[in-house]
């Protein structure tokens, strides 16, 4: 299997890039995030030529999540279980692929709206540890994806980048980054590069990318079933260096 997790930051501006890159390297899913649009809206007959089945959960203007595959899929849940019923914040899909569980999230940023802002990241975040927990309780083969909005050590971005009142690296937000992995799962990245400058997102102010003063909060983290079978795990940062990119690159990981 070969897997990966991208936040487009708007599809209907990055719908070429999708479509070149889907050519280009012919994962079997494709998890996106920030896809900026109602489900209705996206581009699912671009992508079925290509070979691609698409669910999306979508939000005008702001969030959404979607998943590209090649392979058959069954949705589990539109929502993040957990949450109140009337949260209308679109970050969360869940489906069965591969023979296994998919879960592709756009986890809150936490900078915006003051301290009630950053508590929603941490009650999301603490839902998300439920939801992980259930399935490895279940000993489900689980791979839990996409834009985390969090820097898990001071080796996750470039010097000078965040201050540490930054919601992405507070040591709240850590600790429930934390708490997911010492659940059982893997960072697939941090597993096969250990140490180093390794990043997902260059911002597009002060030349970030041309200074590669970049983040690391596009993760991938894997079960243990499946963490055994990890062969390689990296970003394509070919795809930040292309005409109007995203700020943010895709995350590539293989399984045998």
């Amino acid at each position: 299997m070969r897997l990966a997790t991208w936040n487009v930051n708007s599809i209907r501006q990055r719908e070429r890039h999708v479509r070149r890159w889907l050519e280009r390297v012919q994962p079997d899913l494709l998890l996106l995030q920030e896809i900026k649009c109602e489900a209705g809206n996206f581009p699912a007959e671009t992508f079925r030529t290509l070979g691609y089945e698409t669910v999306a959960v979508g939000q005008k203007a702001y969030n959404g999540v979607a998943v590209l595959s090649r392979v058959p899929f069954a949705v589990h849940h539109h929502a993040l279980p957990g949450l109140p019923e009337d949260d209308a914040q679109a970050r969360y899909i869940e489906l069965e692929a591969g023979g296994a569980t998919i879960v592709n999230i756009y986890l809150p940023n936490g900078n915006s709206g003051g301290e009630a802002g950053f508590a929603y990241k941490l009650a999301w975040m603490d839902c998300l540890a439920e939801r992980t927990a259930a399935l490895l309780d279940a000993d489900t083969p689980a791979i839990i994806a996409g834009d985390f909005n969090v820097c898990p050590t001071d080796e996750d971005f470039a010097p000078g980048t965040l201050p540490a009142t930054d919601a992405l690296v507070r040591p709240e937000s850590r600790a429930r980054y934390r708490r997911l992995i010492w659940s059982g799962l893997t960072d697939a990245v941090r597993a096969l590069q250990p140490a180093g400058r390794v990043y997902t997102f260059w911002d597009y102010q002060a030349g970030a990318w041309r200074r590669n003063a970049g983040l690391r909060i596009d993760h991938v983290l894997l079960s243990p079933t499946l963490a055994e079978r990890l062969v390689a795990a990296e970003p394509d940062r070919h795809e930040r260096g292309e005409d109007q990119p995203s700020d943010h690159v895709p995350v590539l990981v293989e399984l045998s």
